[in-house]
């Protein structure tokens, strides 16, 4: 079976079933979230150009995902997408991009093993008690007593999300998706 690095053949794709319609535009509300490189961040007060990546939940090295969890559309590949942006992180920065920053409502510890593991050079942001997750109405649903954020990624101008890619897939191309927006001079 594929580690948590790798996407199996045959994984179903997520369809946009508008979840995310009422964030094209948005305003992101005020709350600070916990980073991986132990400030607080708070997305709406975040100066410049952020892109934001948002995923159910990072693999645990040496264990295969449960086999329902490939069934689930989107589900699969956190790893992948945070190696994306890990990838075209100085891409992204040549882009205008100020700061990246993954999103999950994993807690601070899994994710900060997770970062260094993976050699991410952004922080990852926990939204563990769901107050981002609440406030913004981000999509989510429920696996194993656990809520978590349905995969998508967006990009924030001063506190405002201007664009969102939702639903993402595959995941490993998301960091494409967004360095292919910002080319295309639409992002200006």
């Amino acid at each position: 079976m594929a580690g948590p690095e790798d996407l199996p053949d045959g994984l179903p794709e997520p369809a946009d079933d508008g979840a995310a319609d009422h964030l094209r535009g948005a305003k992101l509300p005020d709350v600070a979230l916990d980073a991986t490189d132990g400030t607080r961040v708070s997305l709406a007060r975040r100066p410049g150009r952020l892109v934001v990546y948002a995923y159910p939940r990072t693999g645990e090295p040496g264990r295969d995902p449960a086999p329902e969890w490939n069934a689930i559309p989107g589900a699969r590949g956190c790893t992948p997408q945070s190696c994306s942006f890990r990838d075209h992180f100085a891409e992204l920065r040549s882009l205008g991009v100020a700061e990246v920053f993954g999103l999950s409502t994993q807690d601070s510890a899994y994710q900060r093993e997770a970062a260094q593991r993976l050699h991410l050079p952004f922080p990852l942001l926990s939204d563990e008690r769901l107050d981002l997750v609440r406030a913004a109405k981000l999509p989510t649903f429920d696996f194993a007593g656990a809520t978590l954020i349905r995969r998508m990624a967006f990009v924030v101008d001063e506190g405002r999300i201007t664009k969102l890619f939702y639903p993402v897939f595959p995941p490993d191309r998301s960091a494409e998706d967004v360095v292919g927006w910002l080319k295309s001079g639409a992002a200006a």
